[in-house]
């Protein structure tokens, strides 16, 4: 019997020892990699697929190291992992550094002098071992073979196959395939389920606009929303739900086995997602090469359209396609990149377009126009005109010494102004830029290269200038007075007109609106049968016209100044485009009917949003806060007359596909002169948001929509409606007071709930309470200004402790 057991014991052994090999390469306690050594230079995999170690990356600096982890077997772009600093920037290691792994606090990084620069972190149980898999995956186990620790938790830029990324995950680009400091690329796993691309500021970490969304999230059940990205075996990437279904993001590949080669999924220094695939047994032949199997988005050029941000490539650039689909940034002709080494970097002009002191025009002497088919800066135009045609078009901006492009396509013409963003060169791309250029000026005198110029050529040229600006002015004198007589013609017929008597409808400024009849809205809208809301002044409904969805706002609660009010709607907020703005697309004003139509919102109001079933999360909040700002100051010191909305709340904000905030609802709202500050009307607003001003006077400033901004912004902090008191514990009083009592006592965790993702951002949090705290002050004087409000929420402006806006009772 003694010998079967000897045996069964032996073979016992023999199993477990194969099974954690199979498993991984077991590291023990106490052993260490040094930079830059030639002894041990790496823990590799059992099947050599994978190493983990310190890689020289800096072709410049042969004394700087990465702790990473790459394919020990693909000879290039093959790191997949390394040690990163909380904002995601790599954690670099001079030569000599000693990466140690410890039983008390797993892997510890530590540079020659002994001093820490990094470890694997959080460490809950005491160290075994540590074993790199074959998956790519180094695991850090405890004494019950459990994981207490693994690098597939703590991606960089690539997932490995049977790799998930969890709810908040991010994939970040670096800032070029050599230079692996943070880029401005992520991929991110959101807390409503949907899985972004999207760009960020550099400086702060703020995420700008998602070029690629999955749409995995529902509003109506959160179960049909997504919960992990798994890239799996077979190297498919798809969205794992919470009901178990699976939203493909790639389809699963085809011709390529898994056992023959290696995949990953990459967020590239490009802004592209790419699933790409190596041939295994290939050992640094030169044949062998990465081979993208999908790309997300398509075409990144064309896919980019944020207000924010520059875009691919950098500002006053342009992107386009290479022969592999991969994107290529270029300066226009004319401008050159501001870093010589970084073509992703901005584009300046060589001769910078100046405009004069007190100048607004420009004249054809001192500029050209290049044309440039098939390419647009999409963004951030300043002015538009329809109907127009191409020469009109590039005489507004020669014209204009503002413009540096003109953007022309379908009888419109768009004029943008430094700096300019997501330009884009597309065969799909219908519009033509024309980009002014200044000319040669070296006819005009100015000395080149250091040669003197002699002093009889000079005085020559000096006469040429003198008479050539005499000409211009002259010509541009007969131009004005020209275009004072047909103004003057053209105001005295609308005065023939204004005293005629004419039909309502042919009494609106164009605004490029699109006028329907009431019969073609009442077949868009089935006979005006699905109800999406109601407003001050009308109810709204979904419809349907050739070109998509729409919103269909009847206004039947007529009010004894509503055509008056129809007016106003159809004039400023047909020729008030904003990103944040509900944009108005037609009308119909025949007999007593008045209708609006308006772009439709997809994802509702953000009422529905912040008091639905589930809390949206701190990052969309933050987001729609911001966007709903900009919307107001945009209308309050940005349009051409001033407009007061009068009703700021949840129910008067909409969200698009894509959770952008946009103000809706301007039926009341009035308009100011530039040179007044205040206007009358008739109380209007929503209770809980209307500001004290409104009861003392009938006049009122822009202010009041400060003060109802400030309680949606708390209700934004909160998920909280200000007057719901059966929402608060103990029968606190209004949310305005609660919130100032809890800022006071330094009690910020009670108003977000303990949401922890509000909580780890306590600075930015602290932050909205107290400009909503100032936008609440009772007098108006000491309310902020919408555009002050925005650069204190953004960061750019600094935010004082706030006064107590009214005295009340503790309420935390």
């Amino acid at each position: 019997m003694v010998p079967v057991s000897v045996f069964l014991l032996l073979l016992l052994s023999f199993v477990v020892v194969v099974c954690a090999q199979s498993n991984g390469t077991r590291i023990s306690t106490g052993s260490s990699l040094v930079a830059g050594s030639f002894s041990v230079q790496a823990w590799r995999s059992p099947s050599d697929d994978f190493a983990f170690g310190f890689r020289n990356v800096d072709n410049n600096n042969d004394d700087l190291f990465l702790l990473a982890i790459w394919f020990y077997k693909v000879p290039e772009n093959n790191i997949v992992w390394f040690a990163k600093e909380k904002d995601n920037n790599p954690v670099f290691a001079p030569r000599g550094s000693k990466v140690e792994l410890t039983a008390t606090s797993g892997l510890v990084l530590r540079n020659g002098n002994g001093g820490e620069i990094w470890k694997s972190e959080p460490i809950t149980a005491s160290v075994a071992f540590g074993s790199m898999k074959d998956t790519g995956n180094f695991v850090l186990v405890d004494s019950i073979n459990g994981s207490i620790w693994e690098s597939f938790s703590y991606p960089t830029d690539t997932l490995l196959p049977t790799q998930k990324l969890e709810v908040d995950g991010v994939l970040s680009s670096r800032k070029s395939q050599g230079n692996f400091s943070l880029g401005k690329f992520q991929f991110r796993l959101l807390r409503d389920g949907n899985a972004v691309l999207n760009t960020i500021n550099l400086r702060s970490g703020f995420p700008y606009d998602a070029y690629y969304i999955s749409n995995t999230h529902d509003s109506a059940s959160s179960q049909n929303s997504g919960r992990q990205v798994i890239f799996d075996e077979q190297g498919f990437l798809y969205v794992l739900k919470r009901n178990g279904e699976q939203s493909n993001i790639t389809q699963p590949s085809v011709g390529n086995p898994v056992e023959a080669y290696y995949y990953k999924t990459t967020m590239n220094f490009d802004g592209v997602l790419s699933v790409s695939s190596y041939p295994k047994g290939i050992d640094g032949d030169a044949n062998g090469s990465w081979k993208d199997l999908f790309r997300i988005p398509d075409n990144i050029c064309m896919a980019m359209r944020g207000e924010l941000s520059s875009g691919i490539c950098g500002y006053n650039s342009i992107c386009t396609l290479n022969d592999d689909q991969r994107p290529r940034c270029k300066c226009p002709t004319g401008y050159s990149f501001m870093d010589l080494n970084d073509t992703y970097s901005n584009c300046v002009a060589n001769i910078p377009q100046i405009c004069e002191e007190g100048a607004q025009n420009s004249t054809d002497d001192l500029y050209s126009l290049q044309e440039l088919p098939n390419t647009d800066w999409p963004m951030l135009d300043y002015e538009r005109y329809n109907p127009f045609n191409a020469e009109e078009c590039k005489k507004a901006c020669l014209l204009d010494c503002l413009c540096v492009v003109a953007v022309y396509r379908d009888n419109t013409c768009w004029k943008k102004k430094l700096p300019l963003s997501n330009g884009r060169e597309d065969s799909k791309e219908i519009s033509v830029s024309f980009l002014k250029l200044r000319r040669n000026t070296s006819s005009t005198g100015k000395p080149q290269d250091g040669f003197p110029i002699p002093e009889g050529k000079k005085n020559q040229q000096t006469l040429i200038v003198v008479i050539s600006v005499l000409l211009g002015c002259s010509l541009f004198v007969i131009l004005i007075l020209a275009s004072m007589i047909c103004w003057g013609f053209i105001s005295c017929n609308k005065k023939k007109l204004a005293a005629g008597d004419i039909q309502p409808s042919e009494s609106f400024e164009s605004n490029n609106l699109c006028q329907f009849t009431y019969k073609e809205l009442r077949e868009a809208t089935n006979g005006f049968k699905e109800e999406l809301g109601r407003g001050s002044c009308g109810i709204v409904y979904k419809g349907r016209i050739k070109t998509g969805v729409v919103a269909v706002k009847q206004l039947d609660r007529v009010f004894e100044d509503s055509e008056k009010e129809f007016r106003t709607e159809v004039n400023v907020i047909g020729q008030t485009h904003h990103k944040n703005l509900v944009r108005l697309l037609g009308y119909c004003n025949e007999g007593r009917y008045r209708i609006l139509v308006y772009e439709f919102m997809s994802n509702g109001t953000l009422a529905d949003l912040l008091f639905g079933d589930r809390k949206p999360s701190w990052n969309l909040r933050t987001q729609i806060a911001y966007g709903i700002a900009r919307g107001l100051m945009y209308l309050h010191e940005e349009c051409d007359k001033q407009i007061i909305h009068c009703d700021i709340k949840p129910q008067n904000v909409l969200l698009d596909e894509h959770y952008n905030a946009k103000i809706a609802d301007f039926g009341l709202a009035k308009l100011l002169k530039m040179d007044q500050s205040r206007t009358e009307t008739g109380i209007r607003g929503t209770k809980g948001y209307v500001a004290p001003d409104w009861f003392r006077s009938a006049q009122v400033t822009a202010k009041v929509d400060v003060y109802s901004f400030g309680v949606q912004l708390l209700e934004i902090i909160c998920c909280r409606r200000n007057g719901d008191m059966n929402d608060f514990e103990g029968g606190q009083e209004l949310l305005v007071d609660w919130a100032y009592d809890c800022f006071q006592q330094g009690r910020l965790d009670v108003l977000v709930e303990e949401d922890l993702e509000a909580m780890d951002d306590m600075r930015r949090l602290e932050t909205f309470v107290m400009v909503a705290i100032w936008c609440l002050q009772e007098d108006p004087s000491q309310r902020p200004t919408m555009k002050r409000v925005t650069w204190m929420l953004e960061g750019i402006a600094p935010v004082s402790v706030p006064p107590n806006p009214n005295p009340f009772t503790s309420n935390c």
